[in-house]
């Protein structure tokens, strides 16, 4: 028995590597206690995704109801399969700058500690399997924000002939700069993952993401930029633009082109790897004219409140390079650029995010509480 464990399988990339590696025909064992729930309100809930799961699945799929910060549960989960264990694909985390503020205990526990508890329990039963770790382009900080931009009619843009003209490479510093305490709490994990690469000679690799997204996002206000422009505009609720006249820039990868690239790393695993991972210059969008494309896949004209302020640490623009991880796996390939995401996202939830779902949710969600 060959077995992936998955962590956070309910979310956006945890579900697709799910189902990614069970088509590989590996058992698939996902951990998620659906926290995203807690985060952000029942609207974030992934609870669907554990059903469907589970549905399409069968007994390719194991469901394991257990936090990262819980010592005792992981260390039986690991003891249970052991070296079975053929890899660990760590997605689970808190990811929202907003949230990590309120309660920077459980945001460092979650992002932090609980990297630590896997990294130990797979050093400990399965040392052989590839650790697959989701870090994020916010252990950068606020250093893009130095970068020289040109203000262009719907996006800033780097300025032409800069070393990062075609997407900021893995050589940027991250010292010196503001992380925000969602930030510090994931160079903390990244910085783990790669020390147990070095100092135990595991098969560890950092996945850098931008912003990672696909139709399995449980899309809301604080987490999941291209889903939650969609679902506004479908559901006719009011976006919060925030800074920037709404043109900062974010590249977006597709949930399937990342597992691809877990799929790359799982096939000839290095240690210590650390990779940029996003759209690139295949994939990008400003607020704006993500706008623009949903209203041309629907049909319904954005709704928006632009606010002046920036959010504290925001990038202003980001574009990322794949230059290192493609010369590594020259075999992995981009597919999806963002009309192509959104439009996927369209389809997958044109039944479910209807105009007034939102606000019967709500009350729903009021009247329980």
């Amino acid at each position: 028995m060959s077995v992936a464990l998955v962590t956070g399988s309910a979310g956006l990339i945890g579900s697709e590597a799910v189902r990614h590696f069970a088509g590989l025909g590996l058992d698939v064992v996902g951990v998620d206690n659906d926290m995203r729930k807690q985060f952000f309100g029942a609207e974030a809930s992934t609870a669907w995704n554990v059903l469907r799961l589970t549905n399409e699945l069968g007994e390719a799929y194991s469901h394991v109801d257990a936090d990262i910060r819980d010592r005792d549960a992981l260390t039986d989960l690991f003891k249970r399969y052991g070296r079975d264990i053929a890899v660990v694909i760590h997605t689970a985390a808190q990811p929202s700058h907003d949230w990590a503020v309120r309660d920077p205990f459980t945001d460092f526990d979650v992002n932090a500690v609980g990297t630590l508890n896997l990294l130990q329990n797979v050093r400990e039963y399965a040392p052989d399997a590839p650790f697959i770790h989701c870090s994020t382009n916010k252990v950068y900080g606020d250093r893009p924000n130095s970068l020289p931009l040109v203000e262009l009619d719907t996006r800033w843009e780097i300025e032409p002939g800069h070393a990062y003209e075609q997407g900021i490479k893995e050589d940027m510093s991250i010292d010196a700069c503001l992380h925000s305490v969602f930030g510090a709490s994931k160079v903390a994990a990244d910085v783990m993952v790669q020390e147990y690469g070095r100092y135990f000679d595991m098969k560890t690799v950092c996945f850098r993401g931008g912003t990672l997204t696909g139709p399995a996002h449980s899309a809301t206000e604080l987490h999941g930029f291209l889903g939650y422009v969609m679902r506004c505009n479908m559901e006719r609720r009011t976006y919060n633009l925030f800074g920037y006249k709404g043109k900062q820039v974010r590249d977006a990868i597709h949930s399937h082109d990342v597992v691809a690239a877990f799929e790359a790393f799982f096939r000839n695993p290095r240690s210590a790897a650390v990779y940029n991972l996003g759209g690139g210059r295949h994939s990008n969008t400003s607020n704006i004219e993500a706008f623009k494309i949903a209203e041309k896949i629907s049909g319904n004209e954005m709704v928006y409140d632009y606010r002046e302020a920036n959010r504290i640490g925001d990038h202003q623009w980001w574009i990322g390079s794949n230059e290192a991880f493609s010369r590594d796996y020259p075999e992995w390939k981009q597919v999806y650029d963002v009309p192509m995401i959104m439009q996927e996202i369209y389809e997958a939830n044109v039944e479910r995010w209807v105009p007034g779902s939102w606000t019967a949710a709500q009350a729903n969600t009021n009247t329980q509480g």
